[in-house]
């Protein structure tokens, strides 16, 4: 999941027989939640690290952005909000003292300008942390570190297990809106503008069936969930893609507005406790996440 790399890439729109599938349901209770979420948080004070946890203990609820992304953050088919993030923010917050959290939907690209301007209090939506998103927020440690995967017709025919097979082969390219692959397949020796992007996953699983590329290329954890009980198309095994000739780690963590440090070291303190106890493995475990996406990397070594 990176920023979105301009307007000259190609766009196609899915077509619609896996129809939100169980992959986008409850988007009706998405839409809902997020009219209902529009109103902004209070300014936080800067002062001292920021006033914001004393503020959501007060108030007992947290507002957390997401972007409707499984399994990162999404409202499911019964208008629940719940996936990786928001699950790991029930657990943590909790143990702040902040006893609700309550979704406000948007699209990922609005998620750091969202952020910024109040309409919500973090971001929960397993955002990449990076370079230039460190310049304009501030993120706890990763709470996952997650490699790339394909998603491929039956059978992998053209045997694309890397961005340099799928080069090699002249494979056509899709990827989702905002997301690293994006970055990825560029670093490979695709031009940005012989990338497909897509809207969504299921706009990407639907490119692969009905054979308008030859891949999509996502997460693994996305690859593996969303061509699960697919009859025409499968996930790659897991591969971590190269940047400027080195493995790129990339890792998903929360993000917080640059003056309320103390918020994010409160929520680093009690991230760190449940990966030393394993209990952040036991909370992702159920949304596709493997023990081998852990991590030890922190926010500091990622922004660089």
């Amino acid at each position: 999941m990176a920023p979105p790399l301009g307007n000259d890439v190609h766009t196609i729109r899915p077509d619609h027989r896996h129809t939100r599938r169980s992959v986008l349901a409850g988007l009706a209770a998405f839409g809902a939640l997020g009219a209902a979420g529009c109103t902004r948080v209070a300014s936080a004070s800067g002062k001292g690290g920021g006033d914001l946890l004393e503020r959501l203990r007060a108030q007992g609820v947290v507002r957390l952005g997401i972007a409707g992304e499984i399994p990162f953050g999404y409202i499911d088919r019964n208008g629940k909000l719940t996936g990786e993030a928001p699950e790991l923010a029930r657990v943590i917050f909790k143990r702040l003292g902040v006893d609700r959290v309550q979704p406000v939907p948007t699209e990922f690209g609005s998620l750091i300008p969202g952020l910024k301007s109040q309409q919500f209090d973090v971001v929960a939506a397993g955002m990449y942390v990076t370079p230039d998103r460190c310049e304009q927020v501030i993120f706890a440690d990763p709470d996952y570190r997650m490699p790339d995967a394909f998603i491929v017709r039956k059978g992998n025919p053209l045997g694309l297990r890397t961005y340099a097979d799928a080069l090699r082969r002249h494979a056509k390219v899709a990827t989702g809106t905002g997301y690293a692959q994006i970055q990825h397949a560029v670093e490979a020796g695709y031009r940005e503008n012989d990338l497909v992007i897509v809207p969504d996953q299921v706009a990407g699983l639907n490119a692969v069936e009905s054979g308008r590329v030859d891949l999509f290329a996502a997460t693994a954890v996305t690859a593996r969930l969303v061509a699960r009980g697919s009859a025409r198309a499968e996930s790659t095994e897991p591969f971590v893609a190269l940047v400027d000739g080195r493995p790129k780690a990339d890792g998903g963590a929360f993000a917080f507005r640059p003056a309320e440090t103390r918020l994010r070291d409160a929520f680093n303190t009690e991230l760190h406790k449940l990966r030393r106890s394993g209990e952040l493995y036991r909370i992702v475990r159920p949304f596709g996440f493997t023990e081998a996406e852990m991590t030890t990397l922190t926010a500091k070594e990622l922004c660089g």
